[in-house]
């Protein structure tokens, strides 16, 4: 059976060689190359020696370009790439970053080993995988509801712009209301969609198509 190839792009030395060896013990898989950061990674994309992966395993904090800069260049210059984003940090505002620019998955590094491989085959085989911690009670509440909730023009323009690395007040701007006006537009999906957080805004635009990401 052919492997999964799997390249790693993250400046912990230490941890890229424990990841890659833990890898070596899933027979699926199979790593092909890593790189300390995004520019590495990049240069060796575009030469013509380069074999590309089925999953790139990307920290979020690296030096020279980081991860969500790796993850914009690889929206535009190969969007099919399946990119497993890798970070110690549970931010929103990262997470969001990332998922929006592309990633399938977004992991932090303490994942116990059993939930990284049933990652990596998720994201190999669905397309996909986000962890409890990204969506927690959202893809349960997401199909409960999903053919009860009818969406206005103006909110699915709303979820879009959030779905973006815009601010709302941004958005509001983008949107020619107010900023007290884009709140109510915030708090009324959130109560409609039985959502928390923006994360789980851009989860539902993703899993009902509004967005391509």
């Amino acid at each position: 059976m052919e492997k999964i190839k799997i390249i790693i792009v993250d400046d912990h030395l230490l941890f890229s060689q424990s990841l890659s060896y833990l890898i070596g013990t899933f027979k699926e898989f199979a790593v092909i190359g890593s790189y300390s950061n995004g520019k590495e990674f990049v240069n060796s994309f575009t030469s013509a020696e380069f074999e590309k992966p089925n999953i790139v395993l990307l920290d979020v904090n690296m030096p020279i370009m980081d991860g969500i800069e790796t993850m914009k260049w690889i929206k535009e210059n190969s969007p099919e790439l399946k990119v497993v984003a890798l970070s110690v940090n549970d931010d929103e505002d990262t997470i969001m970053k990332m998922i929006t620019n592309g990633a399938k998955g977004y992991l932090l590094k303490d994942t116990s080993p059993t939930a990284f491989k049933d990652a990596l085959l998720d994201v190999y085989y669905k397309g996909v995988y986000y962890s409890e911690m990204v969506s927690g009670f959202i893809i349960n509440k997401l199909g409960n509801n999903e053919n009860k909730v009818i969406l206005k023009e103006r909110e699915v323009e709303f979820i879009k712009l959030a779905c973006t690395e815009k601010t709302y007040k941004e958005i509001a701007d983008g949107m020619c209301l107010s900023p007290k006006t884009i709140d109510g537009y915030r708090e009324n999906l959130f109560q409609k969609l039985e959502l928390k957080t923006r994360i789980g805004l851009v989860l539902y635009a993703i899993k009902h198509k509004i967005v391509c990401i």
